[in-house]
């Protein structure tokens, strides 16, 4: 499935004929949109565009890093849509073809960014009428921006996270910051490659005669800059949270050890009490008889001693 977007409007799935029609017919920049592609797609690339067979063999086989590469005539530009959905982030691969007259997008999944620009462009299709290299900044900002979303639903979560690591922290959490350590890692890889992809964009202009192009190239790169920012702060939040949850769990570690060493502490005397008095030596049993007595005086004594415990716990503030 594909949309061709000239200045008379949207048209769905054009044959060879049309296209190249479209192609020496109009004066404006031309847009073809390709959602998962098949070989007629790839032959009307080839055919009506003259793609490079290299860049048709990248499309085809996909698993490409953000790059950009020259080709007589075009510039071949490798993307990455980045969604965020049912908590984590899906890496959708997106390749155009730029010339200072059309735009090619090929992609195998829906692209929701790229069909705000149909719409807009069906709505108005004179909206890039004048400004050759608008169209490309239209499509090229739909794919950067879609990251967005996707930055700030991980930079909520990580608060999230932050926040409830202070009072809980359980195997959940800890498996949920390292998933999201990899995710953020994967995202810095993505975003540094393109920003230096944009980078070139802006110290080279695809149309010499147009000055306006590295304004719109600029504006995109200051974009993936916020973008790889956010990404390197986020990083430090998921450390910063990670030892959170190692303190957390330490604390939780400790007051339990507390816990039980003071049980323990007020044990011993009154383990020792009964230890020495039990014993069978003829001096005790004459000395301590089995009275009412000795049996209160026993229990006081015990009593006491579990008592002058506590105020010297509490005094230490170790209870």
């Amino acid at each position: 499935m594909h949309w061709l977007s000239t200045a008379k409007g949207l048209e769905e799935n054009c044959d060879l004929g049309r296209l190249k029609q479209a192609l020496r017919a109009t004066r404006g920049p031309l847009w073809l949109d390709i959602q998962a592609p098949k070989a007629a797609d790839f032959e009307l690339l080839e055919s009506g565009f003259g793609i490079h067979e290299l860049t048709i063999e990248d499309m085809r086989h996909g698993g490409q890093r953000p790059k950009w590469e020259d080709y007589p005539g075009y510039v071949f530009l490798v993307l990455v849509h980045i969604e965020w959905s049912k908590k984590q982030v899906l890496l959708h691969q997106q390749y155009l073809c730029i010339s200072p007259m059309w735009v090619v997008t090929v992609h195998a999944d829906a692209n929701p960014a790229l069909g705000e620009v149909r719409r807009r462009l069906g709505v108005d299709s004179t909206l890039t009428q004048g400004k050759p290299m608008f169209l490309t900044y239209m499509v090229t900002q739909a794919i950067v921006d879609s990251a967005f979303p996707a930055l700030d639903a991980i930079d909520e979560e990580v608060d999230a996270l932050e926040d409830r690591l202070v009072t809980i922290a359980n195997q959940e959490d800890l498996a949920r910051i390292t998933t999201l350590k990899h995710t953020i890692t994967d995202l810095r890889r993505i975003l540094g490659a393109q920003r230096d992809a944009f980078q070139r964009l802006v110290t080279q202009a695809l149309d010499p005669t147009d000055t306006d192009s590295s304004l719109y190239f600029r504006d995109v790169y200051d974009h993936l800059v916020r973008q790889y920012e956010t990404v390197d702060s986020l990083r430090d939040l998921l450390s910063g949270a990670m030892d959170t949850y190692l303190s957390t769990v330490s604390n939780r570690l400790n007051g339990t050890v507390k816990t039980l060493t003071v049980m323990a502490s007020l044990f011993l005397p009154l383990t020792f009490l009964t230890g020495f008095f039990g014993m069978n030596f003829g001096y005790l049993t004459r000395v301590v008889q089995p009275s009412g007595p000795a049996f209160a005086g026993g229990i006081l004594l015990m009593v006491m001693s579990l008592a002058i415990q506590l105020y010297l716990f509490r005094r230490r503030h170790w209870i």
